[in-house]
């Protein structure tokens, strides 16, 4: 089973997680791949960190425009990214993209870019990209101020798609966070999917192995999703 994953924003830890996933399902004796459709912010050699990482994390060989075919210059919204430079975000090479990927493993991560709603091209956004991979979504949810409502409206965006969500993250991003089990227990009352894991504020460098212990992936594979 592959899955997309999404947060309830910018720098909420989506990269982070995806690995995690991608290092618990190879440790399940699966054969992954990670995706990053869309990165918006390269390096010198024109790649995205994250879509780096997820290869790295990936047991799967392949090129990095297949892990990343839309990659821009300027880290900003993907939209304004890509007409920087002249480009319009197909959605249909995406979907390709996707499958040739999934055709060489048995599970591809799929990392979205920003939040859930953040727009592509001059029409589609990160939902219609989500609704036409047709996957199952889990949501990293960034505890700090204001996650609460940023994780409900996510979930409704992704009902509303037609897509079910499969799991949600706890990611604490603010080590200082007030009434963060609060928090947490709030969410598990209102979200109508499982809590996958709880990670803690681990610093600057977290490791993907650290993170991936936090997680309880038997609930995806158990079909409980």
């Amino acid at each position: 089973m592959s899955y997309f994953v999404t947060g309830t924003d910018t720098d909420v830890g989506k990269t982070l997680i995806s690995c995690a996933l991608l290092h618990g399902l190879a440790a399940q004796g699966k054969t992954v791949a990670g995706f990053k459709p869309v990165a918006a912010g390269c390096d010198d050699s024109e790649k995205n960190e994250d879509a780096l990482r997820l290869r790295a994390a990936a047991n799967v060989q392949v090129t990095y425009g297949q892990v990343n075919p839309y990659c821009f210059p300027q880290p900003v919204a993907p939209h304004l990214a890509a007409r920087f430079i002249g480009v319009r975000i197909n959605l249909q090479r995406i979907v390709e993209s996707y499958r040739e990927l999934a055709g060489l493993s048995d599970a591809v991560v799929v990392e979205g870019a920003g939040g859930f709603c953040v727009p592509l091209n001059e029409r589609e956004d990160s939902v219609d990209m989500a609704r036409l991979l047709g996957l199952p979504v889990i949501l990293v949810v960034g505890l700090r101020l204001g996650c609460l409502n940023h994780a409900l409206l996510t979930a409704r965006a992704i009902a509303a798609a037609g897509l079910p969500l499969a799991g949600w993250v706890a990611n604490c991003v603010d080590g200082q966070m007030s009434m963060r089990d609060e928090n947490i227990a709030a969410l598990q009352q209102r979200l109508d999917a499982p809590l996958l894991g709880i990670v803690p504020h681990l610093g600057a460098a977290p490791q993907v192995h650290e993170v991936a212990a936090c997680l309880d992936l038997g609930l995806l594979a158990a079909g409980k999703v």
